[in-house]
């Protein structure tokens, strides 16, 4: 082909070495608007080994450090985690239940355990009150509300009433929590003794890891949003929920969505049935 061309081979070699560098930067320039889309579509919240997965997910394989290489020529970077307060008010006469859940997080079945907390966020001028329910099998909020007070009534009860108008629950069914006075208060334990074979379990004294994934949940919203972005109404802590349900995934469902996992679970049981 040199000869027909009338080149020499050392400008053909040059030229094809020439050809692959253009093609290497190109395919860097792609892989760098991906890993770009992917970290503003995540909030700003994914480092290199999430972004890695989303990747994939998308039919492109890098390896994280060669993510983590691009981010870094990029000039971004996951946000950095800051400390977190809690707010629990266990001074109280009130009976407490035992600890039945004991950190077993990884129930197989939807509607079997739910865990809840409750924290404060900043909306607009003034602080607000949020309480939330998750379902361990897929992570997801299923209830959650927003008040001015800490009553039982606008946090546990309007947050338990709307978790179960969004997803049923299972024969022993367990609702696990922290020893605040909303939860062993008489009016909340009554509503959930009103449900047939539903029990509550709470975390041992000032073991905040008895308590770890609505721990996590509220460290998330916190470090992921509220550091960086203030709640400007009710409608944007709804649209933060509804994106962490269906968007964000999650390393200890492997990677997937709550959404994805409950579909999986959901699918697995139709399958078992037939």
């Amino acid at each position: 082909m040199c000869k027909v061309l009338k080149v020499s081979r050392n400008a053909y070699y040059c030229w094809r070495r020439q050809q692959g560098a253009i093609q290497a930067e190109c395919s860097k320039q792609t892989f760098k608007r991906h890993i770009k889309a992917i970290f503003e579509e995540s909030r700003q919240i994914y480092g290199s080994y999430k972004i890695a997965v989303e990747l994939e997910n998308r039919g492109i394989t890098l390896s994280r450090s060669y993510v983590a290489k691009l981010m870094k020529e990029m000039g971004i970077s996951s946000r950095t985690r800051t400390k977190f307060v809690a707010t629990t008010d266990s001074d109280h006469e009130n009976p407490v239940a035992e600890n039945v859940l004991d950190r077993e997080f990884t129930p197989s079945q939807l509607g079997q355990v739910w865990v809840s907390d409750i924290t404060y966020v900043r909306v607009k001028d003034h602080w607000a009150y949020l309480t939330v329910m998750l379902d361990l099998a897929d992570r997801a909020v299923v209830g959650w509300s927003l008040s001015h007070d800490m009553t039982a009534e606008n946090t546990v009860v309007a947050a338990w009433v709307d978790a179960r108008s969004n997803r049923a629950i299972t024969p022993g069914f367990l609702l696990h929590s922290d020893r605040g006075v909303q939860y062993t208060c008489t009016s909340f334990v009554d509503m959930i003794a009103l449900n047939k074979h539903a029990e509550q379990s709470m975390s041992r004294k000032g073991n905040c890891w008895d308590n770890a994934v609505a721990e996590s949940f509220f460290k998330i919203i916190k470090y992921e949003e509220l550091n960086h972005h203030r709640f400007n109404s009710y409608e944007c802590v709804a649209h933060y929920i509804h994106w962490y349900n269906t968007k964000r995934i999650h390393s200890s469902l492997a990677y997937q969505t709550p959404l994805e996992k409950e579909i999986q679970i959901r699918n697995e049981n139709n399958n078992k049935a037939a």
